[in-house]
């Protein structure tokens, strides 16, 4: 690149300065208490079309019970759930941005902490060897924090609220090249047996395909935070979640586990590359209130919030 086109380039830059910041954590505050309290549309439609389908009485009325609760939430500004969850972030950064990552993290984590302490919230996180609670939602690589890289000026953050139910249910296993798919397909269901109704179904399933243990693991967790139905661009892929959603709901676990059709509202695979010799794979659900806000900035705009 020629030296005079490189400056041109770095003229064509958003230089984020203390303002963004600020509106970085009031952002990060509101999305934080919004996503408690604002189920997605996708979400809801596909609770409403999981209970038109359901013909297992027992499991209609379960649904009809999540139906009215997420009613009762925005009637009275409720938190769907009590479970604050742990706070995760998805981050997008286009390369035209220009930002201070220790300045960017610390609006994320203030705004989080205010959330909590000024709606308040319940604080879910603690010391991993203590257990003593923060109070703050915050704590020691706490928020989580998923950084990806795109073309463009903007900058999105995503929350992804996750209660415990669902993150104790999240596995990960090094297959053998050997296993092939079928085996992929295998331990997917195996895992969603296990799970069961802890969960509380019907969920999300978040599958992670490929990279290393922990690039899979962060694979699956992506998956499960897309929106409801969304498929994947591959073709292939996409075809295994469409088996994949078949057979999880002919397992007939059903909503909270007490027998249905609809064990998952959804089934969303992530894939990356492997080495010859791994086939890893990564399971992890979202519970039935599959909570997420964004807020996305551009230069001199306010943030946008959005599911």
């Amino acid at each position: 690149m020629a030296v005079a086109d490189y400056v041109a380039n770095y003229k064509d830059v958003w230089e984020a300065d203390e303002i963004f910041y600020q509106s970085v954590e009031e952002a990060c505050k509101t999305i934080y208490i919004e996503s408690l309290k604002d189920l997605p549309p996708d979400v809801r439609t596909a609770l409403e079309r999981a209970y038109e389908n359901e013909e297992l009485e027992s499991g209609k009325e379960i649904l009809a019970t999540l139906i009215k609760t997420v009613s009762t939430a925005d009637d009275k500004k409720l938190l769907i759930c009590q479970d604050t969850g742990i706070p995760i972030y998805f981050v997008k950064v286009g390369n035209q941005v220009r930002l201070d990552g220790l300045r960017f993290e610390k609006a994320i984590k203030e705004g989080t902490k205010r959330a909590t302490l000024e709606h308040p919230l319940r604080s879910s996180i603690v010391n991993t060897l203590s257990r003593k609670n923060h109070g703050t939602s915050t704590g020691n690589q706490v928020p989580v924090i998923h950084y990806e890289f795109v073309e463009g000026k903007e900058i999105e953050i995503l929350i992804v609220p996750k209660g415990s139910g669902s993150e104790n249910m999240s596995y990960l296993k090094m297959l053998t090249p050997a296993a092939g798919i079928d085996g992929i397909k295998k331990y997917v269901l195996e895992c969603v047996f296990e799970s069961g109704a802890n969960p509380c179904p019907p969920t999300i399933v978040g599958i992670g395909i490929g990279g290393s243990a922990d690039k899979c693991a962060a694979l699956a967790k992506k998956a499960a935070a897309r929106e409801v139905g969304s498929p994947n661009p591959d073709p292939e892929v996409r075809e295994l979640e469409e088996e994949l959603y078949t057979l999880i709901n002919k397992m007939g676990i059903g909503a909270h586990g007490l027998g249905g059709s609809t064990t998952a509202l959804a089934v969303h695979i992530e894939s990356a590359d492997t080495h010859m010799t791994l086939n890893p794979v990564a399971v992890n659900m979202m519970c039935w209130p599959a909570r997420r806000m964004r807020a996305t900035f551009r230069q001199q705009e306010y943030p946008e919030i959005t599911y």
